[in-house]
């Protein structure tokens, strides 16, 4: 039986190997980790793992409601030039050992989707053949290939938990903090989380654990508000609890000022790429103008990136806000001249095939979208619909690369005799600092993550982050076979844990009968108004939409000052119950992400990603003086940042991208 609201019941477990999350990372790791758990066992080591989501796998991450591309396919290119891709549209700035080992993994993982059942567009000639047995893929892009989608999450989840086991597997779990080690500050010993369904509290011990909690949605006021309100590109339910457990926990975090902007359908935030890439789309401004040709000088400004074959998606949004800014605005997406362009040498069987093809599009992973299409009478072989730039998004496996400093594969700097001849390949040395010996761990001891969680790579996408799910899970099991004697203590009791989970609720049931209205109370304040507020000083003042992304030193002093009586407002958060408790504690993560956000920006002096924002006060980029990482480790006790440079390294050659 659970317990009260107020006192609930408390469940302690000990495993070796807890995995946090349940989106595409986590399902990597547990279709992986039974093969390596079987070789542990062949040596007397018999390890116990748990899988931990606050959701339910199948429909949970990022990929829950579908998608119609798998963004990261390599096919016969080679893993160097993915990882240049990778640099070039980061604006320099990533780890080549991260993106290239990525690179060469990520495939088989596409491979495995195939074999269980996600149905991948072949070319003609192709079809009912097999990637893996030479099938030629439907790319929309360089790297990316079409799929018929809805069901992906659920596919990759089936085969997660039927490796893994259901009885391993625990759903509607929300883990909010980790716990370090009593006898090492620098190790992890233990998380703790609470059901939402039930009056329960969980306190797990271990020696090692993944936290792939995704990415992080809703610190930036929305665009859509009102009716819209909770609309949103990436799934509101990333609440940077990767980022905040691990900063925590006291693990090194990298490129925390990165953010993405991406430029989508508006209002109903649909894709682009597949209008881009597959029906060769044009984006122009409201008089028809193609404003990535006649604003293409603007890019003389970022050399070497705006030299580059493929501009940054940043630079994209740059030239495109300069038209925002200038008035000639809204946007489109000028569907109709590309759909009547293909339809020039088609039939109109052919035709209608294609206009079911657009419609979904949004129906495999933006139903929304379509809703707003069929809402506001738009066909788009007969009209154009209009393109936004977003709200800021946190996150490290999409277009974007901030998250946590991780250490590398240990063999990639040991090239052929070939690839000795070939400057483009990685050369036999890595920089120091890049790895220690575990692949994805932290700086933390038995702290790994993965997919969003990785910083300083990005362009994993739904299949390199189940690869880096998998190549986690690996090196996890080896940590724990090298610690196999390692007993975890908790640094924390667990009553003083529970004490602190649990403060929302004491906060509602001690003052709750003070007002006759239950939402209006001096003594708390309503997760969804702390969550209001703290969308509000990052928008106003950490550039978000509302300062069409600008901001500058003055500003963000401003910022700092708010965050932290916001910080101390959180401390009064109710719950009524255990929703709110959901919600309480997912602002608490973003309250420390957005402050990890604005602390990078405030220490990088230069614009590294113009049209994803500006230092108007620093409104360059300073190849000179920033073309590094900028790291931070945030210290609980005091509750301070140091933020610090990490010296970057290209490892792969990168003449190649520019013109």
């Amino acid at each position: 039986m659970a317990g009260e609201f107020g006192k609930p019941e408390i469940v302690e477990e000990e495993v070796d190997i807890l995995l946090i999350g349940g989106g595409m990372g986590a399902c990597g790791a547990a279709y992986e980790i039974g093969p390596w758990l079987d070789e542990a066992k062949k040596q007397g080591i018999d390890l116990k793992v748990k899988l931990v989501d606050k959701a339910a796998m199948d429909r949970s991450g990022a990929v829950a409601q579908g998608l119609s591309a798998i963004n990261t396919y390599l096919g016969e290119q080679d893993p160097a030039d993915y990882a240049r891709m990778v640099s070039n549209d980061l604006m320099g700035i990533t780890r080549d050992d991260l993106a290239y080992d990525l690179g060469r993994h990520v495939d088989d993982s596409v491979h495995l989707f195939e074999e269980w059942g996600l149905p991948i567009w072949k070319q003609p000639g192709d079809e009912g053949k097999a990637l893996v047995d030479g099938g030629k893929p439907v790319r929309s892009g360089k790297w990316q290939i079409m799929i018929n989608g809805e069901s992906y999450k659920w596919i990759v989840a089936e085969a997660a938990k039927k490796a893994l086991g259901t009885d391993r597997i625990q759903e509607r779990v929300f883990i909010v903090k980790l716990v370090n080690d009593k006898n090492d500050s620098n190790r992890i010993a233990g998380a703790i989380g609470f059901s939402v369904r039930e009056h329960k509290v969980f306190v797990y011990k271990f020696k090692a654990c993944l936290l792939v909690a995704g990415g992080c949605v809703n610190i930036f006021r929305p665009r859509s508000v009102g009716e819209g309100t909770g609309r949103a590109w990436y799934p509101v339910w990333n609440a940077g609890s990767t980022y905040a457990m691990a900063a925590e926990a006291g693990a090194e975090l990298t490129m925390m000022e990165n953010r993405f902007v991406p430029a989508r359908f508006k209002d109903g935030y649909g894709p682009v790429g597949a209008w881009f890439l597959l029906f060769k789309a044009k984006a122009v401004n409201a008089f028809g103008e193609v404003y990535m040709d006649t604003n293409k000088e603007l890019l003389n400004d970022y050399p070497p990136y705006g030299q580059a074959a493929v501009p940054a998606s940043c630079l994209r949004n740059h030239l495109m806000m300069k038209e925002m800014r200038e008035g000639r605005g809204p946007i489109y997406m000028d569907t109709v001249s590309a759909l009547g362009k293909l339809a020039e040498t088609m039939t109109p069987k052919e035709i209608k095939h294609l206009e079911a093809e657009a419609w979904e599009d949004f129906l495999d992973m933006c139903i929304g979208q379509a809703g707003v299409w069929a809402g506001e009478n738009i066909e788009p072989e007969k009209k154009n619909s209009e393109l936004m730039p977003t709200e800021p998004y946190l996150l490290g496996s999409h277009s974007g690369c901030c998250g946590i400093w991780v250490s590398g594969p240990t063999d990639v700097g040991a090239p052929t005799a070939e690839e000795h001849a070939d400057a483009g390949k990685i050369p036999s040395h890595l920089p120091s600092g890049w790895n220690w010996g575990y692949r994805s761990m932290t700086t933390v001891k038995g702290l790994f993550t993965a997919a969003d969680g990785v910083g300083a790579s990005g362009h994993k996408f739904s299949s390199g982050s189940h690869a880096e799910g998998r190549l986690a899970a690996k090196a996890m099991v080896q940590f724990c076979m090298d610690n196999k004697d390692h007993q975890p203590e908790l640094a924390d009791s667990v009553a003083d844990l529970v004490d602190e989970i649990y403060r929302p609720v004491r906060n509602f049931l001690e003052s709750k009968d003070y007002t006759t209205a239950i939402d209006v109370n001096p003594n708390y304040i309503t997760p969804k108004m702390l969550q209001f507020r703290l969308q509000k000083v990052m928008d106003e003042y950490v550039a978000g939409v509302s300062t069409m992304y600008q901001t500058n030193a003055k500003m963000m002093e401003v910022a700092e000052m708010k965050l932290e009586m916001l910080k101390e407002d959180a401390l009064k958060m109710r719950a009524k119950d255990l929703h709110e408790l959901l919600r309480a504690w997912e602002n608490y993560h973003r309250i420390l992400t957005a402050e990890a956000h604005m602390k990078h920006i405030q220490f990088r002096e230069e614009s590294r990603y113009p049209g994803f924002y500006y230092r108007m006060d620093y409104n360059f980029v300073d190849e000179t003086n920033w073309k590094c990482f900028v790291n931070s480790i945030y210290d609980k006790t005091t509750k301070t940042w140091n933020c610090f440079k990490r010296a970057h390294v290209d490892i792969v050659d990168k003449s190649k991208l520019f013109k």
